[in-house]
């Protein structure tokens, strides 16, 4: 395995495969920053390019392409509160907040730094995952992807935003929208109202760029004024993201964790990932409350999910020809263009290109984040630009986003509406995060849930590792329930807030008049 490793490093830093992975980096960068279009789409346009690579130089150019699109696309969901990809909007929710208090730096900073660290890791479980995950992966049938589905459902209370039954109301809400269309099981339409569109169900890349999008579009476009409210003159805070990255490494690692184990097991998509890892980041945090408002871990934890997850999808791709996620099912066609048949070859005559891979994880990302924080300066200058000239190009960029999920109108017609909903949701205080999560839970549970009882009935409650699933389910809303419990005990004891935590101000800071304590 070493010789293996040895020899795909060295096959990577060919000069051929070195210059086709750097012009995979600079296509990642400039995709991952336009809304909405992200690296899938950069994959099918590039996937015919490679029918003359080798099997390391397709990857390199593929695979280093695709992984770089998270970053950028981070980059743009903290300055504008546009996801570069409409599956991972999670990071809009704390870091669109921070550049509008003039801490996009910070944001940025911490969002590359967790990212790189969540590709090491994601290239960890790979590199080791890969000659001991064979009966793991085997083992996980409709029974239990179904209750990995219900365990992430609660993980909804945990983004709740102060209301636990709004929260649930919403979550409900994605459930009832992810059933509409043909039923995975007898092909009987549902909720269509014979439109055409709607035979498909609802797609989420519109969905999420008009909850997320559209409200911070007219926010600026109405109050007339750049992003950033607060003036920092020169980029500042980045160095204090990357710091904040190791103050809370517990996090990063186990956002981490939790991304490649979700990315390993196919079928639970990318989408699922980020906002579950955002989800863990605001159940263990003591003031659940201030997420949503300017957290730096509401940043952390979906930065390293960006890239880790890649690794665990990237397992059951390489060792069975089963592709953990849409972006690996593209990959797959690369193999079968240079030749190469997934399964046990890959961990024998061909582990040298196995290695590759993991080298490609961690090389690009490196790579494509030194490129980042040296566009910065550049990157965050565009927070103080005003909004009548950002307005207009942004909100181009989210319809030619969202057109391009299926080249459909309908899109377009989904994201007004979307749009609308996700303004008057902000208005009223209503959480979005949950209705995401349970539109993007809710065709995953519907289709696992068919299956399982189809083949086994109601007797698939009573395996073992079902049942060992369910009781974390469970564990984890006890524990939810205990912590709120304790944190509404310890404020009352204190007492009403007072001194910079009366400013009202989330970050903690008082507001400039605002007493001291």
């Amino acid at each position: 395995m070493f010789d293996a490793a040895y020899d795909g490093l060295v096959a990577l830093f060919e000069p051929a495969t070195f210059g086709l992975m750097i012009v995979g980096i600079i296509i990642g960068l400039v995709v991952g920053l336009l809304p909405g279009l992200g690296g899938i789409t950069a994959m099918v346009l590039m996937l015919p390019f490679t029918f003359d690579m080798s099997p390391t130089q397709a990857f390199a150019f593929l695979l280093g392409m695709f992984v770089v699109t998270s970053n950028a696309g981070e980059l743009t969901s903290i300055l504008f509160g546009v996801p570069g990809e409409g599956t991972t909007a999670a990071t809009i929710l704390d870091g669109h907040p921070m550049a509008k208090k003039g801490e996009a730096g910070r944001a940025m900073g911490g969002s590359l730094m967790s990212s790189a660290i969540g590709a090491f890791i994601g290239a960890g479980v790979l590199a080791l995952g890969l000659p001991i995950v064979r009966p793991l992966v085997l083992s996980f049938g409709a029974p239990e992807l179904f209750a990995l589905t219900i365990l992430g459902v609660t993980f909804i209370a945990s983004l709740s935003g102060g209301s636990l039954t709004r929260s649930v109301l919403m979550g409900g809400l994605g459930f009832v929208l992810s059933s509409v269309g043909a039923s995975p099981q007898t092909g009987v339409f549902r909720y269509t109202f014979d439109i055409a569109y709607m035979l498909d169900g609802i797609q989420l890349v519109p969905v999420a760029l008009g909850l997320f999008a559209i409200p911070e579009i007219m926010d600026l476009a109405v109050r007339r004024s750049s992003i950033a409210e607060v003036d920092v003159g020169k980029v500042g805070g980045v160095m204090q993201g990357v710091r904040d990255t190791f103050t809370h490494i517990g996090l990063v690692s186990r956002a981490a964790a939790l991304s490649a184990f979700i990315g390993l097991i196919p079928g639970l998509g990318s989408a699922a990932a980020q906002w579950l890892s955002y989800a863990h980041a605001v159940q263990t945090s003591p003031r659940k409350e201030e997420f949503g408002t300017g957290r730096i871990e509401g940043v952390l934890a979906p930065g390293a999910s960006a890239n880790a997850k890649e690794g665990g999808a990237l397992i059951p791709t390489i060792a069975f020809g089963v592709p953990g996620s849409l972006a690996m099912s593209i990959l797959l066609g690369a193999f079968i263009i240079v030749g190469l048949v997934p399964g046990p070859r890959m961990l024998s005559t061909n582990l040298d290109v196995t290695f590759s891979m993991v080298w490609i994880l961690v090389i690009a990302n490196l790579i494509s984040i030194v490129f980042l924080f040296l566009l910065l300066g550049q990157l965050v200058r565009l927070t103080r630009v005003k909004g009548l000239i950002l307005v207009p190009i942004i909100l181009v960029l989210v319809w030619l986003g969202a057109f391009s999920n299926s080249s459909n109108f309908g899109d377009l017609v989904l994201l007004v509406v979307a749009g609308a909903a996700g303004y008057a949701m902000v208005a009223l205080d209503w959480p979005r995060p949950p209705l995401v999560l349970g539109l993007v839970l809710g065709s995953l549970a519907d289709k696992n849930l068919g299956i399982a009882h189809q083949r086994y009935g109601y007797d698939f409650f009573m395996d073992p590792t079902v049942m060992v699933i369910f009781g974390l389910a469970i564990a984890s809303v006890v524990y939810a329930l205990i912590q709120n419990a304790r944190i509404a005990k310890a404020r009352a004891a204190a007492g009403p807030p007072q001194g910079p935590d009366a400013s009202g101000d989330p970050s903690g800071q008082p507001r400039q008049g605002a007493p001291h304590a």
